[in-house]
């Protein structure tokens, strides 16, 4: 008992003391040989109308200048004169990374140049060397970028927002395992995977939603283009936008989709849902009239028309024409405030789309919930007091387009159409229709000649303590050909 003992204490000696430095090299070495094999991540491809597939998303292997601290020794005049010459830092961060004297690896140029490449091959420096490695690339550079998200530099998180978040698994593909020389299993690469975007609709829409934004010098711009009778998204876009390949010079608040993860009152173009859910119900016809006064008292409260004016006998076409809040209170009167509330819910106005993208949040109908005086919902009738989601608009909107008939909106190209339900009858839908063609054709802005075009404008007040403040929210739903779009 006593001989083991002592053999073990001078292995331990032996081990720790004798060889200590030639056992370390080993261990390193051997966890160098021995260990992850990293996929390489699937590509994400655009197309355009004539079916080409446009990478937007690829992996490429880029060089990477690193220096290896324990291996500079007396080299150091010369590790710090090359390192000097690549440009990239200043002489105290290369003193501060040489001075880690025990490291073996430490990244100085992630995304070598050739040039840089060729001097520090050509330097023969052993402890300045070159290693390559994939990175993502992002070809579009800002186009398109709250749809992509982009590739964490930190490798547990990997995608962020985006498709590159949402698909992160697929794309990722497997990591395989290595064993010396050896390979013990293989990594699997990514899927590829291909989006419903247009990138030629992508780039018109986001160079018109540029110039509008800057000439009218707001804060922010949306657009979305969606096939109503699929649900498949043509383009998505958003200002202020970001370059993927350099997330990290902008802010985090920049990378979330306002599409869908932001709310609002919806203003006017509520009026197509209230006028929708009324002719469904039978509630009206688009030449039923009412008296219009300018103006219209509920639980004490007074609800006026946008242009502060009385109209007259008004018929509910006209109303959608003039855009008259007293004229949409009225189809929601006639419906009744059960009725409208269910007809909301029914338009999906409580649920999220089920859209995929990351981070999707839900509107609200809460005060209709919490406060059910007739004024709320008078109110809601023209788009004031409840919320909505950019994407949960346009897919209620998409279900009046498309004959009554509610499509599920997605991205991934591979996904087969998903209907969500009939939400009002084609009757209702062709009636709609034709008061929004007629809105078009009386406001003559957005008329093209011998094509008939469907849409309604919204100005939204934005919501404050106590009330609203001065700044709007405008916004445009709008479809062609208006009957089959």
């Amino acid at each position: 008992m006593s001989l083991l003992y002592g053999a073990l204490v001078f292995k331990l000696y032996d081990v720790q003391v004798q060889n200590g430095e030639a056992y370390k090299a080993q261990a390193f070495s051997q966890h160098v040989l021995a260990g992850l094999l990293d996929p390489v991540r699937g590509n994400i491809y655009f197309t355009d109308r004539s079916g080409n597939s446009i990478p937007a998303a690829i992996s490429k292997e880029y060089p990477t200048i690193y220096v290896n601290p324990k291996e500079v020794g007396d080299d150091k005049p010369r590790v710090v004169e090359i390192l000097n010459a690549l440009g990239v830092m200043e002489e105290d961060e290369i003193e501060s990374i040489l001075a880690k004297k025990n490291d073996l690896y430490e990244s100085i140029v992630k995304r070598a140049t050739d040039e840089q490449v060729s001097m520090v091959t050509e330097s023969n420096i052993k402890a300045v060397d070159v290693d390559y490695k994939r990175s993502r690339l992002y070809p579009l550079a800002t186009i398109a970028s709250h749809i992509l998200g982009f590739v964490s530099a930190d490798e547990n998180v990997g995608g962020a927002y985006g498709i590159e978040s949402e698909y992160q698994d697929r794309l990722r593909g497997q990591t395989g395992v290595s064993s010396g020389d050896k390979v013990v299993s293989r990594a699997e690469t990514g899927k590829d995977l291909d989006l419903t975007i247009d990138l030629n609709i992508q780039r018109e829409a986001e160079k018109i939603l540029g110039n509008l934004v800057e000439k009218y010098k707001a804060e922010q711009g949306l657009v979305i283009v969606q096939n109503p009778k699929t649900g498949a998204i043509l383009t998505m876009a958003a200002t202020p936008n970001f370059d993927p390949n350099t997330y990290n010079e902008f802010s985090i608040s920049t990378f979330l989709n306002p599409n869908v993860e932001s709310v609002y009152e919806p203003g006017s173009i509520f009026k197509m849902i209230t006028m929708a859910s009324a002719l469904d119900a039978g509630k009206i016809t688009p030449e039923t009239t009412y008296n219009d006064t300018g103006s219209l008292v509920l639980n004490g409260k007074t609800i006026r028309n946008w242009d502060l004016k009385a109209h007259g006998v008004m018929t509910m076409t006209q109303v959608i024409e003039k855009s008259l809040n007293t004229g949409a209170a009225f189809a929601e009167r006639a419906l009744g405030p059960e009725d409208f509330y269910d007809y909301l819910v029914k338009f999906g106005l409580k649920d999220k789309t089920g859209i995929d993208l990351p981070g999707e949040v839900v509107g609200s109908l809460r005060p209709l919930e919490v406060d059910k005086r007739d004024v709320n919902f008078a109110t809601a009738s023209f788009g004031q007091g409840i919320s909505v989601t950019p994407i949960g608009l346009l897919r209620a909107m998409s279900a009046i387009a498309n004959h009554g008939v509610m499509m599920k909106p997605y991205l991934n190209a591979e996904k087969d159409p998903e209907e969500v339900g009939r939400i009002i009858s084609e009757d209702a839908s062709r009636k709609t229709v034709g008061m929004m063609v007629n809105a078009v054709n009386i406001a003559q802005i957005a008329k093209i000649q011998n094509y008939n075009v469907a849409g309604k404008t919204g100005t939204a007040q934005i919501p404050a303590r106590g009330g609203y403040t001065d700044d709007v929210i405008n916004t445009y739903v709008g479809f062609a050909p208006a009957y089959n779009p």
